[in-house]
């Protein structure tokens, strides 16, 4: 597999997830504040009250990750990769920091799920960055 198609799967797996949370938590904000991630858990509605302005925000936020994303699998230039994968860093890393120093709000079953969950698009936003770097020819594919 080349590197630039694994840094577009990189891109596809942010788009979706992204999708999906931003989608919910937009369209559906009480839903998402008291089931999300979904299958009985509740990793939202640990941290405290519902505020619908709050989370529709975070559905928005999440459905405009997706729009940068998905721009940089069409596009796939090396500066599109990078700046979809650092508006997700830029999400993602103070949310990651957030929940580790707040872990005890969800069950203990559910906190290695939820740490993982959290660092995966840090993970993947690092690599896509260091595909790009790499990359000798910054043109579209």
């Amino acid at each position: 597999m080349s590197r630039r198609l694994a840094a577009r799967l990189a891109l596809g797996y942010l788009a979706v997830t992204g999708l999906f949370v931003g989608a919910w938590a937009a369209i559906a904000p009480r839903s998402f504040f008291s089931d999300f991630p979904g299958l009985g858990h509740m990793w939202t509605a640990a941290d405290g009250r519902y505020n619908e302005h709050l989370v529709r925000d975070v559905g928005d936020l999440n459905l405009a990750l997706v729009v940068v994303t998905v721009a940089a699998c069409i596009w796939f230039t090396r500066s599109m990769a990078v700046t979809a994968a650092l508006a997700w860093i830029v999400y993602s890393v103070p949310h990651l920091v957030y929940h580790l120093f707040n872990l005890g709000a969800v069950t203990a079953d559910d906190r290695p799920a939820e740490v993982v969950t959290l660092a995966v698009p840090v993970v993947l936003a690092a690599f896509i960055i260091a595909i790009a770097a790499r990359d000798p020819a910054p043109r579209p594919d």
